[in-house]
C-alpha cells in the first residue's frame, strides 16, 4: 500500500492521496487505486464504553477458542472470568460484532432471503491443485477504539491469500474489490464462502458468474465447511492482531498487510510439508 510509508493519520493521508471533490477523479476511483476501501475513509471511531470493548475483546478471543459458543454459553463463560454480565447484554454485543448466538459460527455477514443461495460442492471433493477451490470469509479486527471488518481469499490447496481488504463497515463492496483483485491473479474453478448477504448480492454473483467460476455455499450452521479459512483467522488473530494495539483503520491494513505478506512468502506450513503457501502455490502451477 502506498500510505504505508506515511504516518497513520487522516489529515496526512488525505492531503497526499484524497485530490479535493473538484478533481477529475472520482473519489471511489483514487480509493481504488490506493486499496482503500471508500467507508474507511470517513472513519470516525465507534462510540463505545471502555468496558463494552473489554467485553468484546474478551468475546472475540473465547469465539476464536469456541467457535460454537453462543450468547448464553459466552455469557456464562464471561461470568467465570469475574464479569457479573446478563444474557441481553451479550447477545447486543455479539451482534453488533457480526456474531449471531443461533449459529455455532461467527456469521458476520448475515443472510438475504431474497438472495440466491448455492449447494456445497466439497463434500468429498478431492483438491489437488492450486486454482481448484477459492475461499471467502469475513472476521471481526479489533483496535484500541472500535473494530473494523477484515475480508480474505484464500487457495484451499496451497493455503495461499491472494488478496485481503478491511472495512469499518459490513457493506459488500470490500469484499467485491477482494475477490476482483484476486482474479487479477488467476481464476478458481470453484469459489466457496458462507450464505451472507455479502457473497449472495447481486454484483458478487454476477461476477463470479462473469468469470465462469462454480458457485459454491458453506451449510446453514455448519461451522467447518470453510475449514481452512476458519483455521487463517485463528493463525491471523494469535500472531498478529492479538499481539497488536491497533490506532485506527489505517494502522491495522499497514500491519495485516506486512503479516499476510510474511504469510504467504515465509511462514512454513507444517501441512504443508514445511513450505510456505507461496512455494506450494507457484511450484504446482508451474507443475501444471
Amino acid at each position: 500500500m502506498l500510505f504505508s510509508t506515511f504516518l497513520f493519520n487522516f489529515q496526512i493521508y488525505t492531503k497526499y492521496f484524497i485530490l479535493p471533490p473538484s478533481s477529475s477523479i472520482p473519489i471511489s476511483r483514487q480509493c481504488e487505486l490506493i486499496g482503500l476501501n471508500r467507508s474507511t475513509l470517513y472513519y470516525n471511531p465507534v462510540s463505545i464504553s471502555p468496558y463494552n470493548q473489554l467485553l468484546m475483546n474478551l468475546i472475540d478471543e473465547q469465539y476464536t477458542k469456541t467457535p460454537f459458543y453462543g450468547a448464553p454459553r459466552m455469557t456464562v463463560w464471561l461470568k467465570t472470568q469475574g464479569h457479573n454480565v446478563n444474557h441481553k447484554r451479550i447477545e447486543g454485543l455479539m451482534k453488533l460484532m457480526g456474531i449471531q448466538a443461533i449459529y455455532p459460527k461467527k456469521n458476520l455477514s448475515k443472510a438475504n432471503s431474497q438472495n440466491r443461495v448455492y449447494p456445497y460442492l466439497l463434500k468429498g471433493l478431492s483438491i489437488n491443485r492450486p486454482n481448484q477451490v477459492w475461499a471467502s470469509d469475513i472476521t471481526y479486527i479489533r483496535m484500541r477504539r472500535g473494530f473494523i471488518y477484515l475480508v480474505a481469499i484464500m487457495d484451499w490447496f496451497s493455503r495461499f491469500v491472494l488478496s485481503w481488504f478491511t472495512s469499518i463497515t459490513l457493506d459488500n463492496e470490500f469484499c467485491i474489490r477482494a475477490l476482483q483483485k484476486a482474479l487479477t491473479k488467476a481464476h478458481p474453478e470453484i469459489f466457496n464462502t458462507d450464505q451472507g448477504a455479502q457473497f449472495t448480492s447481486d454484483e458478487f454473483i454476477n461476477l463470479l458468474n462473469k468469470n465462469n467460476i462454480r458457485i459454491s455455499m458453506d451449510s446453514r450452521g455448519r461451522a467447518f465447511d470453510n475449514i481452512f479459512v476458519e483455521r487463517l483467522w485463528r493463525t491471523v488473530k494469535y500472531e498478529e492482531v492479538y499481539l497488536k494495539d491497533y490506532l485506527d483503520p489505517w494502522e491495522a491494513q499497514n500491519s495485516l498487510d506486512d503479516y499476510f505478506n510474511f504469510y504467504n512468502t515465509e511462514r512454513p506450513h507444517q501441512a504443508l510439508g514445511y513450505r510456505t503457501p507461496y512455494e506450494v502455490y507457484f511450484q504446482k502451477r508451474r507443475e501444471t
